[in-house]
């Protein structure tokens, strides 16, 4: 490892004997479908930095996918939860309540987008998020259909995985899947017709959902449509406003519901609070968990108040909903997150990141594109030749990478984009020694044979 490198030692070395003793403990215990995406066991975390078992230490560039934006322990977080321990764990709210269940609704209807009355109700993972939404939505409207988007990700739960568009590796093999679920087109500007500027494009795939409900969704019969105003695990594709701005009116014209699906995008991932502030949508549902509590389990679903009020008592909840544990993380996630501007952070680094890569895109024409909003970038990686997805290139960057000392996923439906989901408290100099650890890795790389 480069020896003027400050915050990685990299992992050269890595299966060290520490993380092979736990990964063969892992082949015997824990089920093969639980994937992982690096040999890396985790020791310690602080910021954007882990610290193996082995002594190696890492960049964070994952995020833990996108749920510590906040930062790895922030110490405000840490303090919360060290007091909500001496108080109690858990009582369940469904048969004692607790006032942090209250405030964190309180202050997820004050931050949403939307001047008008809101409710929360919070369960324990993004995907529980959706189905609860679904229900509300369902409720509400007395109608089944749900409308989400080629490429979207909302969950591997039974109706999480319906609305999933990627079937390998998460629904092959796993239906049938839930009724009266559909998909429409989500735009991929990348991939845009030659002949068409952005803006037609945009245009085009706005009639083309019009179409969409009179040839396979009748809006009659939809409930809502549930979209990610960023895609996520579908490649982090960022639409043009004028679409999402389209679809959102279409549902207005027809008493559709709109959920944005904010797992990913929120608590200032894309350079606001949440994404729908950026595309000028005020959604009826939204779904939001991942950073929301700097990786503590916790999940929100937040609307309109007499949306949310369709189910009575006992229709949704959870046992573990809303735990009070959850909370006080969530609220101290928030409040470092607005005393801090973590959004304002995310628009600097997005640019940091995106300039960086536009640059080193003019040497190596393996970079299709740089694209992204906010700190939620990334890079579509093709085969320079043939301008076809480069899966296995991808992978050999994030491989090669991991060994310098950079923790990197990827995304899409080809599986090669990849995606940066760096906390938000990452600092100057730990993004520029990051980027340069991944310039080196894809400049090494490059003119090299790509190997299976």
């Amino acid at each position: 490892m480069d020896n003027s490198r400050k915050f990685v030692t990299g992992g050269s070395d890595n299966p060290g004997p520490r993380t092979q003793a736990l990964i063969e403990r892992r082949q015997q215990a824990v089920a093969k479908g639980v994937g992982n995406n690096h040999p890396l066991f985790v020791h310690k975390a602080e910021g954007a930095v882990l610290h193996d078992v082995d002594g190696n230490q890492y960049l964070d560039f994952a995020g833990a996918i996108g749920t510590v934006n906040a930062g790895h322990c922030p110490p405000e977080v840490v303090e919360a939860l060290h007091k909500q321990l001496d108080q109690y764990l858990h009582t369940c709210f469904h048969v004692g309540m607790y006032e942090p269940y209250v405030a964190l609704a309180e202050k997820l209807a004050q931050i949403t987008p939307g001047n008008f009355p809101k409710k929360a109700m919070f369960m324990n993972s993004g995907a529980e998020a959706v189905e609860n939404a679904v229900k509300i939505a369902r409720k509400y409207t007395g109608k089944p259909g749900i409308v989400s988007f080629t490429r979207g990700f909302h969950g591997r739960t039974l109706l999480g995985m319906s609305l999933t568009s990627k079937v390998k590796p998460y629904k092959f093999q796993m239906g049938p899947f839930a009724p009266s679920t559909y998909k429409a087109q989500f735009p991929y500007p990348y991939q845009r017709p030659a002949a068409m500027t952005e803006e037609q494009y945009s245009e085009f795939c706005v009639k083309q959902f019009e179409d969409f409900l009179l040839t396979e969704a009748a809006p009659e019969e939809v409930a809502a449509v549930i979209m990610e105003p960023v895609q996520g695990e579908g490649g982090f594709i960022v639409p043009l406003r004028s679409f999402v701005q389209g679809i959102y009116q279409i549902c207005r014209e027809h008493g559709i519901l709109f959920i944005a699906d904010e797992i990913q995008t929120g608590f200032g991932r894309t350079g606001e609070m949440f994404a729908s502030t950026i595309f000028g949508i005020e959604p009826d549902l939204m779904t939001l968990s991942k950073s929301l509590a700097a990786g503590f389990p916790i999940s929100a679903v937040v609307g309109r108040a007499e949306i949310m009020d369709a189910p009575n008592p006992g229709e949704i909840g959870g046992t573990y909903g809303g735990s009070p544990l959850g909370c006080v993380a969530a609220l101290a996630v928030i409040e470092k997150m607005e005393r801090e501007d973590l959004p304002a952070r995310a628009r600097k680094m997005g640019e940091k990141i995106r300039n960086y890569f536009c640059v080193l895109q003019q040497q190596y024409p393996c970079i299709g594109e740089v694209r992204g909003l906010g700190a939620m970038c990334a890079i579509e990686i093709i085969d320079p030749e043939t301008g076809k997805p480069g899966k296995e290139l991808a992978a050999q960057i994030i491989r090669s990478s991991f060994v310098k000392g950079v923790v990197l996923l990827s995304a899409g439906v080809h599986s090669n984009v990849i995606r940066f989901l760096a906390p938000l408290v990452t600092t100057d100099e730990q993004l520029q020694e990051g980027l340069a650890i991944i310039g080196e890795a894809i400049t090494e790389l490059h003119s090299q044979p790509v190997r299976n």
